[in-house]
């Protein structure tokens, strides 16, 4: 049975699922407990956005607070899955991960690489990023490009409620350690979502929208944007392909070169950086593997290489928006050798 919830309330009901169905699920963060037991409601705050709301009181013993030191936590969170737990670290905001770096990808990331295989780190930490919400330059970035680049991290980016429950119930399934990226300004968009338990493998793009004019690969937020830009092109006959990777890392390459060859054009939209960043990966994907059907350069829409604006009019100028995914549709469509 489907109905309507909004991406916090999917992660939320993840989350509980999980908990109920699985004992040693365990949730730590700033926050997740913060105010239990204090005059007033009997529930904690739920973290900094209340996305955890509500399982303190149900689950008393697995919901646990930690100081404000990521290093800290993060670390006992890798420790913990290493010893049979399945800990949900919340790492408060994506921009944190330099103080706790070195305990993700120097020693979680490479765990089952160094040991032969016998050691498993089924540990999932769950970020916000993205900008948009006038949270200035150390709170807004888009950094999951550095986690796809490095081994032995999985990384998932959903871009509505259902692909953010589908995608968490996998992410705590799995025997490697995930970064389940949620953007900020998605957390009261509203979709259909089964009440039932689900998991999406890692790996599978979907197809969000057919269409054999230009394929648009598009990650997290920026799927609504790229639907929003290719509804405005079908009303002039421009039929959009969009594909939303949903990881990064497993990346379905399959799908996106399938794509890229029965449209004969590309264009990437991501939040990240232009420089070493996701558009670039998927560009230079296309190009080496399936350069012969290009019928155009492939084209990419990307913020500038500068740090998140705080002013609101330059931070809405920052974020890639439909009529800029548009220009770039339009720029591949009337591209002459």
């Amino acid at each position: 049975m489907s109905r309507s919830i909004t991406y916090r309330e999917a992660i939320n009901e993840a989350l509980v699922q999980e908990m109920e169905r699985d004992p040693s699920v365990v949730v730590l963060g700033e926050d997740n407990a913060g105010g239990a037991g204090a005059p007033g409601e009997s529930d904690a705050w739920g973290g900094v956005l209340g996305v955890t709301k509500g399982l303190q009181p149900r689950f008393p013993d697995r919901v646990l607070d930690t100081p404000i030191s990521e290093s800290a936590f993060i670390g006992a969170a890798i420790g913990a899955a290493t010893r049979g737990l399945r800990p949900v670290a919340e790492l408060m905001f994506i921009d944190f991960m330099g103080v706790c770096l070195d305990q993700i990808f120097n020693q979680a990331a490479k765990f089952r690489y160094m040991f032969g295989g016998r050691a498993v780190t089924p540990v999932v930490i769950r970020t916000m990023y993205g900008a948009g919400l006038r949270a200035a330059a150390q709170h807004s970035q888009s950094l999951y490009p550095v986690f796809t680049s490095v081994p032995g991290l999985k990384v998932a980016l959903p871009s509505s409620p259902y692909e953010a429950k589908g995608l968490l119930v996998q992410a705590i399934r799995d025997d490697d350690p995930v970064i389940f990226c949620e953007h900020k300004a998605l957390y009261d968009t509203v979709g259909e979502v089964p009440a039932e338990s689900y998991a999406i493998p890692f790996g599978e793009a979907q197809i969000v929208r057919e269409g054999g004019d230009v394929t648009i690969v598009a990650l997290g937020r920026m799927v609504s944007v790229a639907v929003e830009a290719a509804d405005e092109l079908a009303a002039s006959g421009v039929r959009c392909e969009i594909v939303d990777p949903r990881t990064t890392s497993p990346l379905d390459e399959d799908t996106i070169l399938e794509s890229v060859e029965h449209t004969g054009r590309l264009v990437v939209v991501d939040e990240a950086g232009p420089r070493c960043g996701t558009a670039a990966d998927i560009a230079a994907l296309v190009a080496g593997k399936a350069f012969g059907a290009l019928r155009a350069p492939v084209g990419t829409v990307t913020p500038p290489h500068t740090p998140v604006p705080f002013s609101p009019p330059l931070e809405d100028l920052y974020v890639p928006d439909a009529t800029r995914v548009a220009a770039a549709v339009k720029s591949v469509l009337d591209w002459k050798a």
